[in-house]
């Protein structure tokens, strides 16, 4: 027996379906809920590299102050693997802001017009640019935005702790005729030490406030006026 059944009609389903509202509605609810769920996997990565940060961190503090004999430039081991996370955690947040575009684009345009109708929807072309960035995903946020706004809210202080545990321990519990002495490390002189640490800071605090367009999308903003719904609530 031949195979009569004729397949067309399945390839413009997406098509058929985008005419009915009661269909579309339901897909595109379905398909919110799950780029939340790729969101919330990202957030939760992201929350274990900057746990593991942290701990590391706290342990390199206990264990090179525990013993005025311990070398420092320990801390400096925990300068670069902290600098490994952060890479990581960049990494990490760049894919978090794919998927928080999506949901932002979906709140914007399909959500608030629905609660809101009159000041219409933020995107006029709202669901052609999230059928593009479906068919050709893509990064939304340059590497540098994503690394400086990770070092200005996580990694930052968590450099500036370890920094300043370096230099109190050159200074004042390391052996030796002066700073330069004790910064040494092994046949590497102090001043070549301490011109790449101060080097380093420098890059840092550039990277973290030099001023950028920014790029990320939908993320919140302290800059932003605070709803009168939210900061007048009165208890009855």
């Amino acid at each position: 027996m031949g195979d009569d059944t004729d397949d067309s009609g399945l390839t413009d389903i997406g098509e058929r379906i985008s005419g009915d509202v009661d269909s579309a509605t339901s897909l595109l609810g379905h398909y919110y809920r799950g780029e939340l769920d790729r969101m919330n996997t990202e957030q939760t990565r992201m929350d274990k590299t900057t746990n593991w940060a942290i701990t590391i961190m706290a342990a390199i503090l206990a264990y090179v102050f525990s013993s005025g004999t311990r070398p420092h430039y320990i801390l400096l081991v925990g300068i670069l693997t902290l600098e490994m996370l952060h890479v990581a955690e960049t990494r990490r947040y760049r894919s978090y802001d794919t998927w928080r575009s999506r949901v932002r684009l979906v709140e914007e345009d399909l959500f608030a017009p629905l609660l809101d109708p009159e000041p219409g929807v933020t995107h006029e072309n709202w669901r052609q640019e999230l059928g593009n960035d479906l068919r050709n995903p893509a990064l939304k946020m340059p590497f540098v935005e994503a690394y400086s706004r990770r070092l200005r809210r996580i990694y930052l202080p968590l450099y500036l702790i370890l920094l300043a545990a370096w230099t109190a321990q050159i200074l004042v519990i390391s052996p030796g005729g002066g700073p330069l002495d004790a910064a040494a490390i092994l046949d590497i002189p102090g001043w070549i030490v301490i011109g790449a640490v101060t080097t380093f800071t420098a890059v840092v605090l550039a990277v973290a406030f030099w001023p950028r367009k920014r790029q990320a999308k939908g993320e919140l903003n302290e800059k932003q006026k605070e709803g009168d719904w939210k900061g007048d609530e009165v208890d009855q």
